[in-house]
């Protein structure tokens, strides 16, 4: 039987970064992982080859139709779909390796393999035609999350899917129902958009992006409404069938709609499946994720959870901090997440960013605030860039001015966020950002401008 201080069940954004920073407090650590490459959901077939793909349909969109007014004139421009989606493998496989490399730099021991619990501090790791057995003083659940379905739908695992199929489709689509509108319907389905796909959202809700500020929410649909996304809100999916090459999206009191794909995305849920939690003691809440307290200690004693198997948002990089802080905890007896300040980005054209409260929060909550906003229009650097659609929208409190939340849509939006994501941490006031210097000519102006729109004194409006 092997032994390590602390073994790390999943080796994505979490259970990685957790295995490495229990490395560098001197704990013997090992991380666990089922698939090959290492990096989990989001490098695999998240985060990273959908931001690749969206990085190149949109170079794609620009080169055919948006650069002539730079002086740049392109003929005879082609989609060459294979290479796009190459290169996507190729920046993953280099990432894939990366994260390889830092387990191996920091000295972690690495399982490839399926585990399970035969008690708290004992696992068996299924693998390569072998079982093995680990004992560990602490073993943290890092297993990650996996998309969703509804009632009636028959995911074949090709013409209706979900993201991972969606990353790599053979052909452009050209109708493809996108059923979901939050963050990775959008993505994905603005990338199928912009390569030539007719694209229609399903949403069950009357507006896109779910529990993001209704204002940016409306902005948005607006925007990608314009740029040729369509959509059918208010529309409760009851069935989505195949019948050869042909799909059918099936909704509440309307026609059935045909296309060529149906790509399912309706959320994730906790990937829990096969760890045999009876057999540790470990408890689920009533939405099957695992239970745990502030110190991320699930009910079993030495066994933690982070990442998209507790409560929260599915954000990979709330998993890394939620495993740095579990483990500097194990180690030091502190380690500390402030959710407030944790951002979230849509990847879309233009970006959308939003940290801390929305305005919906605050006003269920009856807090005061003062809300200031500023355009990117009116930004030297967006026009230069012709990205002057949207807008910044900080929420300060009335009575102390700390900033309690701030929301971008518009371009760069997921790079402007980490300042306010910065100020939420360190409880800066609207003042503070309004006061502070930001080089000219750049988009971060916007978020000073509307730092000083909070008490109407905005300089460029």
């Amino acid at each position: 039987m092997n032994s390590h201080d602390l073994v790390v069940i999943g080796a994505g954004p979490g259970g990685y970064c957790a295995a490495v920073r229990a490395a560098q407090l001197g704990l013997d650590a090992a991380c666990i992982e089922r698939e090959p490459m290492l990096g989990g959901t989001c490098l695999r077939i998240g985060c990273i080859p959908s931001k690749a793909l969206l990085e190149s349909s949109e170079i794609y969109e620009r080169t055919l139709s948006g650069l002539d007014h730079h002086g740049v004139l392109a003929e005879g421009v082609q989609l060459d779909l294979r290479r796009m989606l190459r290169r996507k493998d190729v920046v993953v496989a280099q990432l894939g390796a990366g994260v390889a490399g830092l387990l191996k730099k920091n000295r972690v021991t690495r399982y490839t393999g399926t585990a399970r619990f035969r008690s708290p501090g004992r696992l068996e790791v299924s693998g390569r035609g072998e079982r093995l057995e680990i004992a560990a003083a602490h073993i943290i659940i890092a297993t990650g999350s996996r998309p969703a379905s509804l009632p009636g739908i028959a995911l074949d695992g090709d013409r209706i899917g979900t993201s991972t199929e969606a990353l790599s489709y053979p052909e452009v689509p050209a109708r493809l129902a996108v059923i979901g509108a939050g963050y990775i319907g959008l993505e994905l389905g603005s990338v199928w958009r912009r390569l030539g796909s007719q694209v229609t959202v399903f949403e069950y809700l009357d507006r896109i992006l779910p529990g993001m500020d209704a204002e940016v929410a409306r902005a948005a649909r607006t925007i990608f409404a314009k740029q040729g996304l369509r959509f059918r809100l208010g529309s409760r999916v009851t069935a989505a069938k195949r019948s050869g090459r042909v799909c059918t999206v099936e909704t509440e009191g309307n026609q059935p709609f045909e296309c060529d794909r149906v790509l399912v995305s309706v959320g994730r849920q906790a990937n829990t499946q096969g760890l045999n939690l009876a057999a540790a003691g470990v408890r689920l809440d009533d939405r099957g994720r695992i239970a745990v307290y502030e110190s991320f200690q699930t009910s079993a004693h030495g066994v933690y959870a982070i990442g998209d198997v507790i409560r929260g948002p599915m954000l990979a990089h709330k998993a890394e901090e939620e495993g740095i802080a579990c483990v500097e905890r194990i180690a030091t007896g502190y380690g500390h997440v402030n959710y407030d300040a944790i951002p979230g980005v849509v990847y879309t054209h233009p970006e959308i960013a939003s940290v801390g409260k929305t305005e919906e929060q605050l006003n269920q909550a009856g807090i005061p605030f003062r809300k200031g906003r500023f355009p990117f229009a009116a930004n030297g650097r967006a026009r230069v860039i012709g990205g002057t659609e949207g807008f910044a929208k900080v929420l300060a409190h009335a009575e102390t001015d700390r900033i309690l939340g701030l929301h971008v849509i518009g371009p760069r939006a997921g790079d402007l966020i980490a300042e306010a994501a910065v100020a939420i941490e360190f409880g800066a006031t609207s003042e503070d950002v309004a006061r502070s210097s930001h080089a000219h000519p750049t988009l971060a102006e916007v978020l000073k401008e509307a730092s000083l729109a909070v008490e109407g004194r905005a300089i460029h409006l």
